[in-house]
């Protein structure tokens, strides 16, 4: 496997934490009749983000921030490896990529401002020189 696809596998599993780290808290804090219901929302009262407590309300943002820009790193790895592009810097890029997505989580769990944006900018340049690399 190349380090691109290591990269992108690493950060395809920091999902499945993610997804743990958040739905942890949010089924206790809500219960499992609604977190395991359909969450019809004229039933519950709304998303389940507007329930729970502020840092677990984090944690879904984060999550889904996550699936946000998977979506364009796993083009840009897809990209790379698919055009036989890999070299020592896209490998590089990837793993600045995966390091910035597992320091956001914290960042954003606790509200470090402005270093949760910070750290995104930094996967997102990361993710957008990959593509402009594939380019060349």
């Amino acid at each position: 496997m190349t380090p691109e696809l290591t990269a992108l596998t690493l950060a395809a599993l920091l999902q499945v934490i993610q997804f743990a780290l958040m739905s942890i808290p949010a089924n206790i804090e809500l219960g499992t009749g609604k977190t395991l219901s359909p969450r019809d929302r004229a039933r519950l009262g709304g998303d389940l983000q507007d329930q729970v407590s502020e840092k677990t309300a984090r944690l879904f943002r984060a999550l889904n921030n996550h699936f946000e820009g998977l979506i364009l790193f796993g083009i840009a790895v897809m990209v790379t490896v698919m055009s036989d592009q890999g070299n020592a810097v896209t490998a590089a890029l990837a793993f600045t990529y995966l390091a910035a997505r597992i320091a956001y989580v914290p960042a954003y769990y606790y509200g470090l401002v402005p270093w949760r944006s910070l750290i995104w900018f930094v996967g997102f340049l990361a993710t957008t020189a990959l593509l402009l690399l594939a380019l060349v």
